[in-house]
C-alpha cells in the first residue's frame, strides 16, 4: 500500500512539474498537440536502457533517424500516432532538448531518500 502511494505521487509530480522553454517548445507542445504520452515514453526508455547517458543516445538516434523499427514503441503505438519525422533541429539544439526532457521527466528527483 506505501508503494502504492509512493508511486502515484511520484508520477503526479512528474507530470504537474514545469517544463523548461526549450523542452516546452521542442518537445512538449508537440506531444500535447498529437496526444503522444510524454511519461509513457520516458518511462519505456527509463526501463530499456535503464541510464541517462544510453537514453541519451538512443533517443538522439531514433529523432535523427526514426523509423518505426528502431522505435522502442509497440508496433500497435502507431495505429494511433503517427509515425515521427526527422527532427530538424541543428544537433547542439536537438540534444539539449533531450537533455532537458530527461531532467524534466527523471524518477531520481522526485525519490525521498532516508
Amino acid at each position: 500500500m506505501v508503494k502504492t502511494i509512493f508511486l502515484i505521487t511520484t508520477l503526479l509530480s512528474i507530470v504537474t512539474a514545469t517544463p523548461s522553454k526549450l523542452l516546452q517548445q521542442n518537445c512538449i507542445n508537440c506531444h500535447i498537440k498529437q496526444k503522444i504520452p510524454s511519461e509513457l515514453l520516458y518511462r519505456r526508455y527509463l526501463q530499456k536502457y535503464s541510464t541517462h547517458k544510453n537514453i541519451q543516445n538512443q533517443l538522439f538516434k531514433y529523432l535523427t533517424h526514426p523509423h518505426k523499427n528502431s522505435s522502442i514503441m509497440p508496433k500497435q503505438f502507431f495505429l494511433k500516432f503517427p509515425e515521427k519525422k526527422a527532427s530538424k533541429l541543428n544537433e547542439t539544439v536537438l540534444k539539449e532538448s533531450i537533455k532537458a526532457y530527461l531532467e524534466h521527466f527523471d524518477v531520481k528527483k522526485h525519490l525521498i531518500l532516508p
